[in-house]
């Protein structure tokens, strides 16, 4: 009885909704808008909009830098853990550890960087093209990688025990370029030092011609090196460490000098010298040497020594790279390109031929997607970075600043490629779970080309990422507001009646809601039921 007295008590104040303290204020605030005016609307609907337009322009901005919705990131990071959530993939760590560990391997050997093999001279390319454009082309995680890798080729443990040796030592480890100028001169004024001359070789001569009068002379010292090392490399582990780097020493010597015969317009002497290096080390391909030569064979336009080249190194026990892969689609369109149709293929099908052309084209695209854009000159070109990422938008660059050149020459196949390169995508499964010919694309790319690449250039991104949702969810807002706005501004007394008539609507509506709940209990109380009778075969 009690409950069923405080229910209709409850709901008598209900239906009665001008003797509660609720309907009070209640009408208070009907009151208080009746008597807004439209001035009122417009300034609310305006700050709105300018609220939402700055949010959209800052959610814009960090979305191009960073590749993602900044009030994603704070809510999964900041606003998640505070609610308890859980991340659905903590759960399954356990159960597949093996899996991921095999996955994060691959990950990582993918975004692994590489050293570019045929970048530029620091002193006669990359410092002119900042005289003439005041322009940084490297940026400081580029020259740092550069800096660890001259210390591991260059340097060893018993360097300390020569004083040019010791002095060089200290000079790769420098900032300053002009502080390591200094002690290359310095170790110079010792004796005949061959990484002092490369050193003054790569970042102060101004010229490709400067660059190889001082490789010669680090040629000459560092054979002498090399021959002495070599004679005692088995008394001891220091005599070993040793003349394993005076080999890299000579390596790296010849590899430039050949690079700067190439530079120089003396094609067929920088091939003869990479030929007769990698027959003289043929276990270095940490250099990638292979790659120098198949640019200055196919500057040569031979086609035949090219694919006898890639039959050595496009192998599937092999790291694959943008060159090997598009040098084999540039062999297979040269031989259809000149008299290819996108007209006449349709037409009658493609031929064996064009269908290996084709096949060719996609496998190279899958592997880097980044380089047609450039090929096809859809995206401007900078200067290559001293280290690429594969697969990645340096690749790319670094690919297509060397090789653009051999594409044109080849008739038609710039326009093969045009016709064929976005037919790949269409093979590639997507999300990216899986490849078709080789790993799935990794998503670390982006990530590390930033800091590869300066900041003036456009990094290319793959795949291309929506937008997130909040971006469109401020846009749409935006928009909305505005529009509001501009309407009550225009017509004021038109849009304050529409105002008044939604907040009518919105109270009937809800009066209307508290009327048929209050009515529904009452005819609930009144209507008493008595009890259904029991048969006496249930009673039994």
């Amino acid at each position: 009885m009690l409950s069923v007295f405080c229910r209709k008590l409850w709901f008598r104040d209900v239906s009665h909704p001008t003797n509660s303290p609720v309907s009070d204020i209640k009408g208070g605030v009907s009151m208080f808008l009746n008597t807004l005016t439209p001035k009122f609307y417009v300034a609310l609907t305006g700050t709105s909009s300018l609220i939402s337009g700055l949010i959209l322009i800052f959610e814009w901005w960090y979305f191009r830098k960073y590749g993602t919705s900044f009030i994603e990131q704070v809510s999964v990071s900041h606003l998640r853990p505070l609610l308890g959530g859980v991340d659905n993939n903590s759960s399954n760590n356990s159960n597949s550890s093996n899996g991921d560990s095999d996955s994060n391997r691959q990950s990582v050997s993918e975004c692994k960087v590489w050293r570019n093999p045929l970048n530029l001279f620091r002193g006669a390319e990359y410092n002119r093209y900042t005289w003439v454009t005041g322009r940084e082309p490297l940026t400081y995680y580029d020259m740092n990688l550069s800096a660890q890798d001259h210390q591991t080729f260059f340097t060893c443990d018993s360097d300390h025990l020569r004083p040019a040796d010791a002095i060089m030592q200290k000079a790769w480890r420098e900032r300053n370029p002009q502080a390591r100028i200094s002690a290359a001169h310095e170790a110079l004024e010792i004796n005949e030092c061959a990484t002092a001359y490369i050193l003054l070789a790569e970042e102060e001569a101004t010229t490709i011609a400067e660059a190889e009068k001082l490789f010669k002379q680090a040629l000459k010292a560092g054979d002498g090196c090399y021959r002495r090392s070599q004679q005692l490399q088995h008394h001891g582990s220091q005599y070993e460490a040793q003349h394993r780097r005076d080999t890299n020493v000579l390596v790296y010597i010849k590899r430039r000098l050949a690079m700067c015969a190439r530079r120089l317009g003396r094609t067929r002497e920088a091939v003869k010298m990479m030929r007769d290096l990698m027959k003289e080390f043929p276990l270095l391909s940490m250099f990638n040497i292979h790659e120098n030569l198949l640019e200055a064979l196919l500057e040569l336009q031979a086609y035949a020594d090219v694919q006898a080249v890639l039959a050595k190194y496009d192998d599937i026990s092999l790291p694959k790279s943008a060159t090997i892969c598009y040098t084999a689609a540039l062999l297979k369109a040269r031989a259809v390109s000149d008299k290819f149709s996108p007209e006449a293929a349709s037409r009658r099908g493609l031929s064996t031929a064009e269908m290996n052309a084709v096949e060719a084209i996609h496998r190279a695209v899958e592997f880097n997607p980044h380089v047609p854009k450039y090929l096809l000159e859809m995206k401007s070109l900078i200067l290559p970075p001293e280290h690429i990422l594969k697969r990645g938008d340096s690749e790319a660059i670094a690919y297509a600043f060397f090789h653009l050149a051999h594409w044109k020459r080849v008739e038609g196949a710039l326009n093969l490629l045009h016709c064929t390169w976005e037919g790949t995508f269409r093979m590639i499964p997507y999300p990216l779970e899986k490849g078709h010919l080789f790993y799935p694309y990794p998503i670390c790319t982006e990530t590390a080309d930033r800091e590869l690449l300066p900041s003036f250039h456009e990094v290319s991104v793959y795949p291309k990422k929506e937008l997130p949702f909040f971006i469109l969810f401020t846009a749409g807002l935006c928009s909305f507001t505005a529009m509001l706005a501009l309407l009550t501004h225009q017509f004021p007394e038109l849009m304050g009646v529409f105002a008044k008539a939604m907040i009518d609507i919105f109270r009937s509506a809800e009066v209307r809601d508290w009327n048929c709940k209050s009515t529904f209990m009452r005819f609930e109380d009144e209507l008493d039921f008595p009890p259904a009778p029991q048969s006496q075969h249930f009673q039994n």
